[in-house]
Formats: structure tokens, C-alpha cells, sequence
């Protein structure tokens, strides 16, 4: 009788032990239908969402709804303009080779499918900005919606807004040193750029006039 009292238990303790194994390999193998039956989600996503949101340059792609073209021919978009002023398609020439001065921008200013374009028209001497100008894509083609041809004056792209920067000279200023400058923000509403708010920053006249002496001269 003894003996049949202690098969009693050792049975009861591998019986429990082989269901116990049962439960954990088939726990195992519905994780591992679950992570096929999902086609790759979780961290397999985020790898190639990341790497999509930020392209070459540090700009952020998902922070643009349009996409920039592949190429567009700046120097020609200028001299097609009928808006361009004579004496800026009659200054655009190759400073070496065929190098022009000509500084180009693309991003997301008017809430188009494409980026939109801006042109900067430089001096080949001092890089004074001689000309600054938008162009959004209309159909073929790009409509110009932006034109500053008071020198010098140059535009930029902040976070979706138009930065227009002139610089201001009193009489006998030099070239490289301006009195100050005019910083204006433009945003695209109703089909338009309209001013938001523009700042005036004024330089000091003493910076730049000759060495600066040594300490406790």
C-alpha cells in the first residue's frame, strides 16, 4: 500500500509539470503567430518613419506637406520674369564660369503641393543682394508671388513665414558696414503675402573703426 501511496504524488507532480510545460510552448507560439499576424508593427515601424521625417541638409520633410522639386533653373526663372526690373536680368551674369550669384530656398511657404521657391539675385564683388523673390508652382510652371528689388535685400524661410532682411545705410555709410537693418516677416494669407511685423535693429558706430586696444589702455 505504501508503495501505491507514493507513486500517487510523483505522478500528480509530473502531470502537473508536463501541463505546465504544454501551457509555456503554446504561450510561445501564439506571441510568435501574434508578431507575424501584425506584418511587422511596433519597432519596426518607427525605423523607417524616422527615417523618412528628416532628409540630407537637416531639413524635416513631415514638417512640409509639399516636396521640393528635383530642379529648377533659378537664373532662368529670373530672366523669364516680366516682373524683374531690367537692371537685374541686365546684372545676372556668371561671376566665374558658369557660376551666377544666385542663392536659391525651397520650402513651404504657401501651402502648395511642391515647395515653393525663393531666388536670391546677389552682387558677384560683395554679395550685396540686388533682388529677392518667390515663385509658387501653378500648373507647368511657377507664377511669381513676390518681388523686393530695393538693395541690399535678402529673404529667408523661417518655420513657414517669409523673412525679408534690408539693410539700412545713412550717408557715407560703406558697403560692409550699414547703419542697421530692416527685418520684416511676411505670411502667405488670401493668396498673398501680407506684412506681420517687421523689427528695426540699429548698429553701433563704434565697432569697426581700427584695432581694438589691449585691456586697461
Amino acid at each position: 500500500m505504501r508503495g501505491l501511496t507514493g507513486a500517487g504524488p510523483n505522478r500528480a507532480r509530473e502531470t502537473i509539470q508536463a501541463a505546465i510545460t504544454a501551457v509555456s510552448v503554446l504561450a510561445a507560439l501564439a506571441l510568435l503567430v501574434s508578431a507575424c499576424g501584425t506584418g511587422g508593427t511596433g519597432a519596426r515601424d518607427e525605423g523607417p518613419a524616422h527615417a523618412d521625417s528628416v532628409t540630407g541638409g537637416g531639413t524635416t520633410r513631415t514638417l512640409s506637406p509639399g516636396k521640393t522639386p528635383e530642379h529648377v533653373d533659378a537664373v532662368r526663372l529670373i530672366k523669364d520674369d516680366p516682373r524683374v526690373s531690367a537692371a537685374v536680368k541686365r546684372d545676372l551674369k556668371p561671376c566665374a564660369a558658369d557660376e551666377y550669384p544666385v542663392d536659391v530656398s525651397y520650402g513651404d511657404l504657401t501651402g502648395g503641393s511642391v515647395d515653393d521657391i525663393v531666388v536670391n539675385v546677389l552682387t558677384c564683388g560683395d554679395a550685396v543682394g540686388v533682388g529677392a523673390y518667390v515663385y509658387r508652382q501653378e500648373g507647368d510652371g511657377y507664377e511669381s508671388v513676390f518681388r523686393a528689388e530695393e538693395p541690399p535685400v535678402y529673404a529667408e524661410i523661417d518655420r513657414g513665414d517669409l523673412v525679408v532682411t534690408k539693410q539700412v545705410y545713412e550717408k557715407g555709410d560703406p558697403v560692409s558696414n550699414p547703419s542697421g537693418e530692416d527685418v520684416i516677416t511676411y505670411h502667405w494669407s488670401a493668396g498673398r503675402f501680407a506684412k506681420k511685423y517687421s523689427t528695426r535693429n540699429e548698429y553701433s558706430n563704434a565697432v569697426g573703426d581700427g584695432a581694438t586696444p589691449p585691456p586697461g589702455n
